[in-house]
C-alpha cells in the first residue's frame, strides 16, 4: 500500500462531512475537479472506494466510513498534541471548563476554587446545554464539563464521567418561630412546594418520595434552574426542594433553614473529560483537589 497522504486524508474528511463535491470544494478553495483528482488518489492507496454517489451526493461506502473514523481520530490526536504543546513550560496555563447552564454556581465555584489566583493558571468558565458543552469538550475547546446528568454513552464513546460529589437535598424554607414539629409528610401535604421541574433526576427521585408518602403535593413554582430555585426559596411563603450547598449562604444567615433533610434523595455532581492522549495537567489536578 502506498504511503498514506494526510492531506488528502483532510480533503476526504471535508467532503464527508459535507457531502457533495461541490460543496466541499467551494469550502477548501478549489476546484471540483481538482478535489475529485486527490480523492481518486487517496482511494488508489487505500485500495477501495470511499464513496458512491447517490443523486447529487456523495455516501460513504463501508470502507469510507472506516477511513472518516480513522481519520477524525488522527486529526483529534493532532488538535490534541498543539493545544497541549502550545502551552510552554513556564507560561500561564489555562483551564477551560464548561458547565450546565442550570448547575449551582456555589458548586461551579468550589470546584474551580484550588485554581483561582493562581498566578501560573488561567481559568475560563462557559455555560450552556450539555449537547453544546459535549461537542465543544470533543472540539477540545473545552477541557472538563461539569454537570448533573450522566452523557449517554457507548463502548465506542470518549466520555470518561467522574462522580465529584453526591450532594444532599432538604426541604427548605423561611424560620419558624419554635421550630417546625410536623412530620415531613404533613409538611409536604400542607405547604405550598417549589420544586425542580419534571425532566431532572432530582425530581423523579422527589416524586417517588411523595408516591411512597401518598401526599399529593401543592406545587407553587417548577424550575430547572438551580440559581432560579435559590432565588425562589429566599422569596419565601413556601418550601424548596434544593441541596443545602445551593442556599448555604442564606442557611448560615439564617435566612433559610432546612425544615427537613430527605434522606431518600441525593442530588450528584459529575465532571466529564475525554480521553486524551496529551491531557492537559490541571484536570488531573482540578479532579484531585475535588475528590479530597
Amino acid at each position: 500500500m502506498a504511503q498514506l497522504n494526510l492531506h488528502h486524508l483532510r480533503l476526504f474528511r471535508a467532503v464527508a462531512r459535507d457531502g457533495t463535491l461541490t460543496g466541499a470544494a467551494r469550502g477548501l478553495n478549489l476546484s471540483p475537479s481538482a478535489l475529485s483528482a486527490q480523492l481518486r488518489t487517496l482511494e488508489a492507496a487505500l485500495g477501495h472506494d470511499l464513496f458512491e454517489r447517490r443523486g447529487r451526493g456523495l455516501i460513504l461506502t463501508e470502507a469510507g466510513r472506516i477511513a472518516l473514523d480513522h481519520a477524525e481520530a488522527i486529526f483529534r490526536t493532532a488538535d490534541d498534541l498543539t493545544a497541549t504543546l502550545a502551552q510552554a513550560p513556564g507560561s500561564r496555563r489555562v483551564l477551560r471548563v464548561g458547565a450546565l447552564s442550570t448547575l449551582s454556581r456555589n458548586f461551579q465555584i468550589g470546584f474551580v476554587g484550588p485554581l483561582i489566583g493562581r498566578p501560573d493558571v488561567e481559568v475560563v468558565l462557559r455555560s450552556g446545554a450539555q449537547s453544546d458543552l459535549l461537542r465543544a469538550l470533543e472540539a477540545l475547546s473545552l477541557d472538563i464539563v461539569l454537570t448533573n446528568l450522566v452523557p449517554a454513552r457507548d463502548a465506542a464513546s470518549p466520555y470518561l464521567v467522574h462522580p465529584i460529589s453526591e450532594q444532599p437535598v432538604s426541604l427548605v424554607g423561611a424560620p419558624v418561630e419554635g421550630g417546625d414539629t410536623r412530620s415531613l409528610a404533613e409538611m409536604l401535604a400542607s405547604e405550598p412546594l417549589i420544586l425542580p421541574t419534571p425532566e431532572t433526576a432530582l425530581r423523579a427521585g422527589f416524586d417517588a418520595l411523595l408516591d411512597r408518602l401518598g401526599v399529593v403535593p401543592r406545587i407553587a413554582a417548577e424550575a430547572d434552574d438551580m440559581a432560579m430555585l435559590r432565588l425562589l426559596a429566599r422569596s419565601g411563603g413556601s418550601l424548596t426542594v434544593i441541596p443545602p450547598i445551593v442556599v448555604q449562604d442564606e442557611l448560615a444567615s439564617g435566612v433559610l433553614v432546612e425544615r427537613a433533610r430527605l434522606d431518600a434523595i441525593t442530588e450528584r455532581f459529575l465532571a466529564v473529560t475525554l480521553r486524551r492522549r496529551f491531557p492537559n495537567p490541571l484536570v488531573a489536578e482540578v479532579l484531585t483537589a475535588a475528590a479530597v
